[in-house]
């Protein structure tokens, strides 16, 4: 008998070995969210793949670290690299790399297929990943809030659908689609319930302008890298879970309700960008958003083109109505707007709520920023020259908060515009009179969100 177990535990060793040794060897593309998860579903404890690295794009300060051994797992004892995308031909190459994985949102067709050229050119096969194979289940049902484009208005959706689940007796959770931008250990599983959780985790301004209208509203927000060990937190005290989506990402949980919201500034990107149209596509609800603001002729358009998309899903019309605290102040002045950051940026937007509220308060002139900007806020501009006259609202990092407050002081006005989720002067001194714009999610007609989440929920 102990033979044949040393036997067996002979071959078995080898087939493991060979197994091992053979493992095919890929690159994870990414931005410090999707890519992350993408590996500790389907790699981190796969011994088929040997992940080489991550690359990162769109988010600064990315590239350099390694994605840690807490995270990575027994297969990976040194944690991986995350290098540059600008090194992906060069990694390929150098490792003989079989396979890249396709794991960020918000970006064109071309882009993706372009990519994909460079990536097979190198002689590497090119993945996206589905969603089967990438979402999890949860034990508490899921509403998941998503868009065909980031800057949409997933946020102000996210809290009207908590809003509604409060009204009908339920406790909701948030979770929100990755942020880590720091310590990714120490970023592993965050919890968010009171205004000093955002000092304790060290939130930047993109990470705080998610969590702290949530915290307004007594709703607690998980957020983090490991969203199966988030998912087993939020399931302890949630009665429905909310996905908070990003970008135009799809959700990281299986949803019983997924709402996409569509954007009639944009009209076509709900069929052009990557994973949107996804989005688009699995909706059991299709929101058209910001309808006060925009072209008859564009809400049509994008309502058809939700129809012939996806003819099952319930379409709602909804706007997002915009105030200001001190709407006399504005007029006839000349004013800096500053916009919501991603938004702006890779969500290829010339204007935000900003614009909008200088436009309806009769500012005299917006004042152009781009002779005053410095460092990284200049670095932006040059990547993204589409956002013209508007100063996105950058703050990844303390250093470039800091240089978003220098930028600001820089820049002749009479008022400051905050367009952006949050109040900005909260976390950066502005020494120029302020007025904040608000927006919020308001329904245009029937049939109402809640009579179809309460309908769905039974």
């Amino acid at each position: 008998m102990g033979e044949l177990f040393a036997h067996h535990f002979f071959i078995n060793s080898v087939v493991k070995g060979c197994v091992m040794a053979n493992r095919k060897k890929i690159i994870i593309m990414g931005a410090a969210g999707r890519d992350f998860h993408n590996f500790n579903v389907c790699f981190r404890d796969n011994p088929e793949y040997e992940v080489i690295a991550f690359t990162a794009a769109q988010i600064p300060n990315i590239a350099g670290r390694r994605y840690p051994v807490l995270l990575a797992g027994g297969l990976y004892p040194g944690g991986i690299p995350i290098e540059s995308e600008q090194e992906l031909t060069a990694l390929i190459q150098l490792h003989r790399i079989d396979e890249v994985v396709f794991s960020y949102s918000d970006v064109s067709y071309e882009y993706v297929m372009r990519r994909a050229s460079l990536i097979n050119a190198a002689g590497a096969r090119f993945t996206l990943l589905g969603a089967r194979e990438t979402m999890i289940k949860s034990k508490k049902p899921v509403i998941a809030v998503c868009a065909v484009r980031t800057g949409c208005g997933k946020s102000p959706t996210s809290r009207k659908v908590c809003r509604i689940l409060k009204e009908m007796g339920k406790k909701a959770v948030v979770i929100r689609h990755p942020m880590p931008y720091g310590d990714l250990a120490r970023q592993r599983l965050q919890r968010f319930a009171l205004y000093d959780d955002l000092t304790k985790h060290n939130c930047t301004i993109e990470e705080i302008e998610e969590y702290e209208p949530h915290i307004e509203s007594h709703t607690v927000v998980y957020a983090g890298v490991d969203y199966e060990a988030i998912l087993s937190e939020a399931e302890k005290e949630a009665d429905v879970l909310v996905w908070d989506g990003g970008n135009n990402d799809i959700p990281f949980y299986v949803p019983d309700i997924h709402i996409t919201l569509v954007d009639p500034h944009r009209p076509g990107h709900e069929l052009t960008y990557y994973p949107g149209e996804t989005n688009l596509l699995m909706a059991d609800i299709v929101v058209i958003s910001k309808e006060d603001t925009a072209k008859p002729e564009d809400i049509h358009r994008v309502r058809e083109q939700a129809k012939q998309s996806n003819p099952k899903a319930i379409v709602i019309d909804a706007a997002l109505p915009i105030t200001v605290e001190k709407p006399e102040i504005i007029k006839g002045k000349r004013v800096l707007v500053v916009e919501d950051g991603p938004t702006l940026t890779h969500g290829g937007m010339s204007f935000g709520a900003g614009t909008l509220a200088a436009e309806k308060y009769g500012a005299r002139e917006i004042g152009d920023p781009r002779p005053f900007v410095i460092g990284s806020i200049a670095e932006t501009f040059k990547k993204y020259p589409h956002v013209g006259k508007l100063l996105p609202a950058m703050g990844y990092g303390n250093a470039q908060m800091e240089e978003l407050r220098e930028t600001i002081q820089r820049i002749p006005c009479d008022i400051v515009i905050i367009g952006t989720p949050i109040d900005l002067r909260r976390l950066i001194h502005i020494d120029k009179p302020t007025d904040r714009v608000r927006y919020d999610f308001q329904e245009t007609g029937k049939p109402a969100l809640g009579d179809i989440i309460r309908k769905k929920l039974k």
